[in-house]
């Protein structure tokens, strides 16, 4: 188990040796509430889009689900007749320049894996650059754009915003509700007031704090043909090897177990780069992978390679309630 493993462990039981970590908390907690401080004075200049800009993002380590929420804004943006752009700092991507326009073509070694996934996905108009305010001049430069969503960068607050959606993981919550390095906080617990709106994934239903949502499983995709097979494709019991490299492992092998299957599971680290040989798993059965792994798989893949393609589904109140910020913003 890797040390970023056994952080996130000891962050989501509140592990007693934590305390020792405290001090550095403390640090941590003043140089980000120094740092909010100075944009929200004007000490330190964000950029501001002529058109609105969403910011998707969530203030602990690790998936929460921000990839499948950014493909359900496109198409709920695209339906309200709005022609919608996005903005990623592209983490793990080596383009050979920034800002990096994303093109379904590329690699996911240049573009980065989740920014090449919701362009393969949507063809959506896509900049890749840690500067956030940068990658928009950029896209707006080149493309007539309504709205700007930006996939992440809560945090990042040289680009000004007009609206925050917070995504919260309703299993594992806020772990010990502590910051980086005591707990998975990148912000304190108070920030969330600040947010225009908090969707807890896989929540049953909406409640006081927020909205729900599910990530829903809709087919399986083959890596070699692009072939798409339903859920009923694998008969019930069936064995097959599991890979996931997301910040939360364990909720993809949760949901092939929730679809009767029997995941032999292999977690990796969030955003990893694979090889033939780190998926030369034995014995030979079946691979599932996901989306945003299949992305970087599929020039070695095997016949029986496979990735599970998920939606996110939020609760009509929410449906309603960003229509509604929609209408308020353009």
């Amino acid at each position: 188990m890797s040390l970023a493993d056994r952080l996130l462990q000891a962050w989501y039981a509140d592990h007693p040796a934590l305390v020792l970590l405290r001090p550095l908390e403390t640090l941590y907690r003043h140089v980000v509430r120094r740092k909010r401080a100075q944009f929200l004075s004007g000490a330190k200049a964000s950029y501001r889009a002529p058109v609105p800009v969403v910011v998707v993002g969530n203030v602990t380590v690790g998936g929460t689900g921000k990839t499948p929420m950014i493909l359900w804004l496109i198409e709920r943006c695209r339906q309200q007749g709005l022609r919608v752009g996005v903005v990623s700092r592209g983490y793990g991507a080596k383009p050979p320049t920034l800002p990096w326009r994303v093109e379904a073509q590329q690699t996911a070694a240049q573009a980065g894996d989740e920014p090449l996934l919701i362009v393969q996905r949507t063809g959506v108009p896509l900049m890749i650059d840690p500067d956030r305010g940068r990658a928009v001049k950029a896209l707006l430069a080149a493309e007539p754009l309504d709205l700007i969503l930006s996939d992440d960068g809560l945090q990042h607050y040289r680009l000004a915003r007009d609206l925050e959606l917070v995504l919260i993981d309703a299993t594992r919550g806020l772990g010990n509700r502590r910051c980086l390095p005591a707990g998975p906080l990148r912000e304190p617990v108070e920030r969330l007031q600040t947010a225009d709106a908090l969707l807890y994934n896989g929540a049953a239903s909406d409640s006081e704090p927020g909205f729900a949502f599910q990530l829903l499983p809709s087919a399986l995709v083959n890596l070699c043909t692009g072939e798409r097979r339903s859920l009923n494709h694998f008969p019930v019991g069936q064995a097959l090897h599991a890979v996931a490299g997301i910040g939360n492992p364990q909720r993809f092998f949760d949901t092939l177990q929730a679809l009767d299957w029997q995941p032999l599971a292999h977690p990796f680290a969030d955003h990893a780069q694979f090889s033939p040989q780190a998926l030369d798993f034995s014995p030979s059965l079946p691979l599932v992978m996901t989306e945003k792994d299949a992305v970087k798989c599929r020039a070695f893949a095997q016949p029986d390679w496979w990735y599970l393609a998920v939606d996110a589904q939020p609760s009509p109140a929410f449906s309603a309630w960003f229509d509604a910020q929609l209408q308020r913003l353009l």
